[in-house]
């Protein structure tokens, strides 16, 4: 039966079966609001003094890391995968009775964790319990599609080992909450371990094969820059960067962040982006990666402001320049060029999407500054809402396209 004849299915349960995206990047626009909902009213009960607001029995900062970095973008981050690791390396599809299972019990730990955090324990660790069960079904579907395929390249395997850092740092954290005694390092090496050897190692090793991927088929001339040596070379980096944090040894983290710096400008220039900002579906990918350099060039001013004089300078912006601008821009970038590609429709940036990400800039910029004002709060709360705001209208038309049948009618 060719595409022209194929029944279009309108039950949503059989549409969000078609394909592993589509319940994934669904659960994913769920937690995408959901986490800094709650973050934003933590920061505005501290803010303006609301008694009345629940506690989590966490320290609150732990609450808003673990699940943005453990909840929110793996949802994403295993849609992608589990759509494109068969194509990369020539392997078996992911069948639903792998990828269902992952999107509910991720998704349905994410929000038991959430509940949790509104001072009920026992939810948080139940919530926490049912996310690293999912991931452990995650990933062993993962590296079985690795396992059986034809192609074993770099990127299967560097992304396919992250999340076995992700799945160690979740089953980290969850001991520290369950077992008395656990040393109070341990959370924090789950939150460093969810930000550098999990989300980042991901995301660098998606856009080495994807960027220049895209920006081939689209800009006429272009040619391919995709080194061997670089996702090696920036694993061992971004591992000794956890080391030196973890041990108390910020003051020589320059180390590691001056060469990341200087790696990620390569690529970014290498990638020639000024020659990809036409269509804007290929030019948001290039803009979103540019925040990746600009971070670690501001990780590395903080590195030596401590190694000259002792002094801790720029606060959490370093890390909510990695965060909110590669981490919450490659997401709507990539994410979009995935929905509209597997969904039958252009690949041109819509308005809703194009809204989206220029807000998130803003949301980057605010978030950056608020270090730097003296009421820090109230400009954290700004950039808390600014987030749920950018994000809202692009939710709503990303869970629109999941529910609904591929806009030329083939499946999946």
């Amino acid at each position: 039966m060719d595409a022209s004849t194929t029944p279009v299915v309108n039950d949503p349960a059989a549409l969000l079966a078609a394909a592993p995206h589509r319940p994934l990047f669904l659960a994913g626009t769920v937690a995408v609001l959901l986490t800094m909902t709650w973050w934003t009213l933590e920061l505005a009960s501290l803010r303006f003094g609301w008694a009345a607001w629940p506690q989590p029995t966490i320290p609150p900062v732990f609450g808003h890391a673990m699940l943005i970095q453990y909840g929110l973008f793996p949802l994403f981050m295993f849609g992608f995968l589990m759509t494109t690791f068969p194509r990369w390396m020539n392997g078996p599809l992911v069948p639903p009775r792998r990828f269902l299972p992952v999107a509910g019990g991720v998704l349905g730990g994410y929000i038991l964790g959430n509940v949790g955090l509104l001072g009920l324990p026992a939810v948080l660790k139940l919530g926490l319990a049912l996310m690293l069960a999912a991931y452990l079904l995650g990933v062993a579907t993962l590296a079985g599609v690795l396992a059986k395929a034809a192609d074993r390249n770099q990127h299967g395997w560097s992304c396919l080992a992250a999340f076995g850092v992700g799945t160690l740092g979740l089953a980290l954290f969850l001991a520290w909450l369950l077992v008395p005694g656990v040393s109070p390092d341990v959370p924090w090496l789950a939150v460093k371990l969810g930000t550098f050897g999990f989300l980042l190692p991901v995301y660098f090793s998606v856009c080495h094969r994807m960027l220049p991927f895209f920006s081939k088929n689209m800009v006429a001339g272009y040619t391919m820059w995709r080194p061997d040596w670089s996702l090696p070379v920036v694993w061992a980096l971004l591992l000794a960067h956890v080391f030196l944090d973890w041990r108390g040894l910020a003051q020589w983290r320059w180390l590691t962040d001056l060469p990341l710096a200087a790696v990620f400008a390569a690529h970014w220039l290498m990638w020639q982006p000024w020659r990809c900002l036409r269509p804007g579906l290929l030019g948001v990918l290039h803009i979103a990666f540019a925040w990746l350099p600009i971070a670690f060039v501001l990780f590395c001013v903080q590195d030596f402001v401590l190694l000259a004089s002792g002094k801790a300078v720029l606060g959490l912006a370093p890390l909510h320049a990695l965060a909110i601008g590669f981490f919450g821009s490659m997401l709507v970038a990539m994410v979009t060029r995935v929905t509209h590609g597997h969904s039958g429709r252009p690949l041109q940036m819509h308005p809703v999407p194009w809204l989206c990400f220029v807000l998130l800039q803003a949301v980057a910029l605010v978030r950056i500054c608020a270090e730097l004002e003296a009421d820090r709060y109230l400009w954290l709360v700004i950039a808390g809402a600014g987030w749920l705001a950018a994000f809202l209208p692009w939710v709503l038309r990303s869970a629109w396209i999941y529910l609904t049948p591929r806009a030329d009618g083939k499946p999946g």
